[in-house]
């Protein structure tokens, strides 16, 4: 629907070591439970794969909020057995973070509380608001005080500052201001609230353990918890469930073509889960045997670059009958933070989570088999490691298409000048990652691993826009920001 230039919003401090599109965020809610902390603790647990910068909490008792919020992991914050003193109460929100709008502060950090008129209102946010800044220019200028950088709080803001009577209403009333993708879960004095944005790009799903329900990102932090599912919650779709556990829900905006992320299938959700009924690992298994058929490789063995290449990799080999190999080893013990002060021990930095098997690669034509290729500057140096390993030949493979376009709604894809297959050829990514040949699923290959015939551009059924530069929803801060010259220069600062 919209297409953007060159260019693009932030880019955040990425980690040296990683070259992946970051995680976004995820979201854990339950009530009429004993113990709910605990529960929170532990379906946070099982989302710790969505954001790795910060964990929090919030809980209600029947008469009072008790809320924690912590940088780091949530093993590091919420240990021991005192959860539920801390945190006590029979319902609770939580949320893992890696900040893609405001920086990373305790004060950004989720579930965000404040009282209004009606009560308490804690808030957990996974997506973006592509909205957030005119709205919140337009509240500061009518005297709002924000607290934090993060979007979220423009739903508190716009909660409170809503002339409906009921609580619910007043959400609802904020909602039809949001732009953007979003799966909101809202805890208030009196209910749990869950809402997904019309298109459905970012997941939510609606789980039930002993008669709690449950409203969490993926189903595998059901499965940590020995929760069943139940169902997806629709796009668009608002459920209210009250603190003895009943459930309705609301539908407040017109129907339009759902367009869930792809890249959930493609990186962010665990292989595990089910995303909108379709499992992630064999998804991933299709995008590898169909990158197969698109894009042979004359080679002795399949290796992943682990983990995310795996289950493409395995789908590759099964295709074709050529050997996978666990050629490189990750090490799963390196923190993402990591950052070592000059750049000579920088560019090691790929050595110490990834090593390579030399009796695997010595003497053979490798192709490695990687979910996507981002900046291309890991892939690079895995390359070179690879090679220094005794490979003969070194072939690559992405099981998605080229990232040429930047994402607005959740994700910290670099900025278009950084995405490499945005800027260079397909012989000049060759010859800067230094392999003989390189190739990447087409984006029909994609929707066929997703089980449809292929993409019709007049109805794509996913958020694709990393590959294709269609955009489900108005960009409307970057379309203001083309009619606002200070506001683009502040934009274009972020980029720099």
């Amino acid at each position: 629907m919209n297409e953007i230039p060159h260019g693009g919003w932030s880019e955040l401090m990425i980690d040296p070591f990683e070259d992946k599109p970051r995680e976004e965020c995820g979201v854990f809610g339950v009530t009429n439970a004993e113990d709910a902390s605990s529960l929170a603790v532990l379906g946070l647990h099982g989302l710790q794969h969505r954001g790795q910068e910060a964990c929090g909490i919030a809980a209600f008792d029947g008469r009072r909020f008790a809320s924690e919020r912590h940088l780091g992991l949530v093993s590091e914050n919420f240990s021991g057995d005192q959860i539920n003193l801390r945190l006590p109460g029979n319902a609770a929100i939580g949320h893992v973070r890696y900040s893609t709008q405001g920086e990373t502060a305790l004060r950004n950090v989720q579930p965000l509380y404040a009282d209004l008129k009606s009560g308490g209102f804690a808030v957990a946010h996974n997506g973006n608001f592509t909205n957030a800044r005119k709205l919140r220019q337009q509240l500061v200028n009518e005297g709002a005080i924000f607290q934090s950088t993060s979007d979220t709080e423009v739903v508190l803001q716009l909660v409170a500052r809503s002339r409906r009577t009921k609580l619910i209403d007043q959400f609802v009333d904020a909602l039809r201001q949001i732009e953007g993708a979003y799966a909101l879960i809202a805890l208030t004095n009196k209910k749990l609230i869950g809402a997904r944005d019309p298109y459905g790009i970012r997941p939510l799903v609606l789980g039930d353990l002993n008669g709690s329900p449950i409203l969490v990102s993926e189903t595998c932090a059901l499965d940590m918890i020995g929760a069943r599912f139940v169902r997806n919650i629709e796009p668009g779709e608002v459920v209210i469930i009250n603190h003895a556990g009943e459930i309705h829900s609301v539908r407040p905006f017109p129907k339009v073509q759902a367009r869930p992320c792809i890249f959930e299938f493609v990186y962010f959700s665990r292989p595990d889960s089910y995303v909108d009924g379709r499992n992630v690992y064999n998804v991933r298994k299709e995008m590898g045997r169909n990158l197969a058929l698109e894009s042979p490789a004359d080679v002795d063995v399949i290796v992943p670059v682990p983990d995310s290449g795996v289950p493409a990799a395995l789908g590759y080999s099964q295709e074709t009958g050529i050997p996978f190999e666990l050629g490189i080893i990750r090490n799963h013990y390196v923190g993402r933070t990591f950052i070592q002060p000059t750049q000579k021990v920088r560019d090691l930095g790929v050595r110490m989570k990834h090593a390579a098997n030399r009796s695997v690669l010595k003497g053979k034509r490798v192709l490695l088999v990687d979910d996507s290729i981002v900046r291309g500057t890991t892939s690079k140096k895995i390359v070179r490691m690879v090679r220094d390993a005794g490979a003969a030949e070194v072939h690559f493979r992405s099981a998605s298409p080229k990232i040429c376009y930047p994402d607005f709604y959740g994700i910290n894809l670099s900025n278009r000048k950084k995405l490499i297959a945005a800027t260079h050829s397909l012989a000049d990514m060759e010859k800067e990652l230094g392999v003989k040949s390189l190739g990447f699923l087409s984006v029909d290959g994609l929707y066929r691993a997703m089980g449809e015939p292929g993409r019709n551009p007049d109805n794509p059924k996913f958020a694709d826009h990393y590959f294709t530069g269609d955009y489900p929803t108005r960009l409307y801060d970057y379309d203001h920001a083309k009619a606002d010259k200070d506001l683009q220069l502040s934009l274009l600062s972020e980029v720099a």
